[in-house]
């Protein structure tokens, strides 16, 4: 009977033991974590065991063995559920699950396609733990006597899972110092602390960020003020006001990356219209996207604002009632009609509530458009009838105005109709690359259309006309086929290459007919706030603005990505390794170490600024 009566305390600890072994085994084959030493694998294994022991070890407080059956299958079923949703949103996004995103519901019925991809038949391996927790339950409740646990087991049982979690955690903090000060590395704080620990400390931030509004007064924007104040670089007098009073179009080009600009797959030219393009254009081949987890919505946020996405979640989401000063809204003072055009539903990122605090004057969206089952593919209206219909409402315009469009046919899956491939796929293994190179194809005659459009309505001589890309579309997850394309190892300084996307700045008159140039300066979405601004006549110098004039001859080459990675003229400094630009190989941290504190102070300061709604204070005391 005493081997019945141990039992009791057995359960739990064998649920457990299966979890951690399975979370183990899905680090290893279902997340690209980085290892750079023995000690990092030894904290990688133990990091889930003290959450699931203390989880686990409260059904030791049941009365009933089916109450204490119960909670260990349903816990056991949440957890894996959590780690699997945890999976399948890492085979896209190449990142982890955000408090904040799971409160994005608007956006869930929307990722058709883009979900089902991600999903797969062997996926049920992810619960196969589940069932036999459930089956050992069914067991003990018919073959073990019941007995409750002594306080004195229990307070060993905890003693224990308390033991591991503070060796974890030393271990941890001497592996990587400041670890918790680190929040916007996700990959390094579920390496360290692992999966379930970490969105407990998920839950801790989400509940600090809210209180800092409330927490938040004017007094905070002074020593803001004097950082970014520091940054500010004066415009270049030739080119300050150059587009004054025109027509300002903006274009977001989906998911579209710079690795294709100018290239060839299979002997043809992915971009040949964007190609032509870059002589008649100030084209940046150095420009970063600049995006978290809010993708297109944070290029948005960054575009508008010239502060830094959050790490956590969207901002479209987390902070859509904040005060801002965005581009729209000093363009709309200066009289301008402000709009954004996109064929999508209207709460979708939420974007119905944010572009109200943005300060647009109308949204174009689905409900605007005629969109039909034969101009629609994957997420939408397919981009030529976007651009055609888009055109149609620009010609009843009031202007001058300024209007942002969101492309969205090269979406993730990248799937086309049949009339639409203008070239064959690539041959890799993955088909996410694959159809990648059609569907940038088909935006790439998209565009030729519609500058054409433009001029034949005679909006194209007095507008400039900006294009740039989003976020990328080629995760790291396809990183075997992004190689063999590239003919060379994605190491995470490729990698960090590899978040490239184009920017185009045409000025019909100023750098058409071939008189346009690329400028291969180092810069960021961040910036394209004051570019814009002072292409615009407007001047920038009083602005809360963390980027700076793409244009002026004194614009800095330094940008920071939204996880504390950095490139600058010299060095990439990515998965906390510095990387010298000129041999791609790895250098002393120390070469890097200068840059990290500014990289630091600007995401610390943008993230004060929303995480406080500060602007609310800006008009008032400053």
């Amino acid at each position: 009977m005493s081997k019945l009566k141990k039992a009791n305390i057995l359960l739990p600890v064998i649920a457990a033991f299966l979890l951690w072994i399975k979370t183990y085994i899905v680090y290893k084959t279902s997340f690209s974590i980085t290892i750079e030493n023995f000690m990092q694998e030894i904290i990688l294994l133990i990091n889930p065991i003290s959450f699931l022991l203390f989880i686990f070890g409260l059904s030791l407080f049941f009365k009933t063995e089916k109450g204490k059956s119960r909670y260990i299958v349903l816990t056991s079923l949440i957890l894996s559920f959590i780690l699997y949703a945890n999976v399948a949103f890492y085979r896209f996004f190449t990142d982890f699950l955000t408090l904040p995103v799971l409160f994005q519901t608007n956006n869930f019925a929307d990722l058709g396609d883009s979900a089902a991809t991600e999903i797969h038949w062997y996926d049920f391996l992810y619960f196969l733990d589940v069932a036999i927790v459930y089956y050992l339950t069914r067991y003990y409740r018919k073959y073990a006597e019941f007995t409750p646990v002594k306080k004195s087991s229990r307070r060993a049982y905890f003693l224990i899972s308390a033991a591991v979690l503070f060796l974890n955690i030393g271990l941890a903090e001497a592996e990587r110092p400041q670890l918790l000060t680190r929040t916007f590395d996700r990959e390094m704080l579920v390496k360290n602390l692992g999966t379930y620990n970490y969105h407990l400390y998920d839950i801790f931030l989400q509940s600090k960020s809210s209180a800092q509004r409330a927490m938040a007064d004017g007094s905070q924007l002074v020593d803001i003020e004097n950082h970014v104040n520091a940054k500010y670089v004066k415009p270049d007098p030739e080119m300050f006001g150059i587009a004054e009073d025109r027509n300002l179009i903006v274009i977001s080009l989906e998911s579209l990356q710079n690795f294709v600009i100018n290239q060839e797959m299979n002997g043809e030219m992915v971009t040949p219209f964007l190609n032509e393009l870059m002589e008649d254009s100030y084209y940046f081949d150095q420009f970063y996207h600049q995006t978290g987890q809010g993708k297109t919505s944070d290029s948005e946020f960054l575009l508008e604002n010239s502060l830094y996405p959050l790490g956590r979640g969207a901002v479209f989401f987390t902070h859509s009632g904040n005060k801002l000063n965005s581009l729209a809204g000093k363009l709309g003072d200066k009289g301008y009609y402000t709009s954004t055009m996109h064929a999508n539903n209207k709460s979708f990122w939420n974007r119905d509530i944010m572009y109200e605090s943005i300060g647009y004057d109308y949204f174009y969206s689905a409900q605007d458009y005629d969109i039909t089952p034969d101009n629609s593919v994957g997420w939408g209206m397919k981009d030529i009838p976007f651009f055609e219909q888009s055109v149609d409402l620009m010609s009843t315009m009031e202007q001058p105005f300024y209007t942002k469009m969101i492309t969205l046919t090269n979406h993730h899956p990248f799937k086309l109709d049949e009339e639409d491939k203008f070239i064959d796929e690539y041959d890799s293994k993955s088909g996410t690359l694959n159809r990648y190179f059609q569907t940038v194809r088909y935006m790439d005659e998209a565009l030729r259309h519609f500058f054409q459009q433009l001029k034949e309505e005679g909006l194209y001589e007095n507008s400039i006309i900006v294009m740039y890309g989003d976020h990328y579309g080629i995760s790291e997850n396809h990183n075997e086929a992004m190689e063999q394309y590239l003919g060379k190892e994605v190491t995470p300084y490729v990698s960090a290459q590899l978040q490239q996307v184009p920017l185009y700045i045409h000025i019909p008159g100023v750098t058409d007919q071939g008189k346009g140039k690329t400028i291969s300066k180092i810069g960021g979405q961040i910036d394209l706030k004051p570019t814009l601004l002072h292409l615009m006549g407007i001047h920038s110098k009083n602005d809360i603005a963390f980027g700076s004039d793409l244009l002026s001859p004194d614009h800095r080459d330094f940008i920071v990505f939204r996880d504390g990675s950095f490139i600058t003229s010299e060095y990439v400094y990515t998965r906390n390794t510095c990387y010298s630009k000129e041999t791609e190989e790895p250098v002393e941290e120390t070469f890097c170490e200068p840059y990290k504190e500014k990289a630091s102070k600007d995401l610390g300061y943008s993230d004060s600024i929303i995480n406080g709604d500060l602007l609310r204070f800006y008009e008032d005391d400053y």
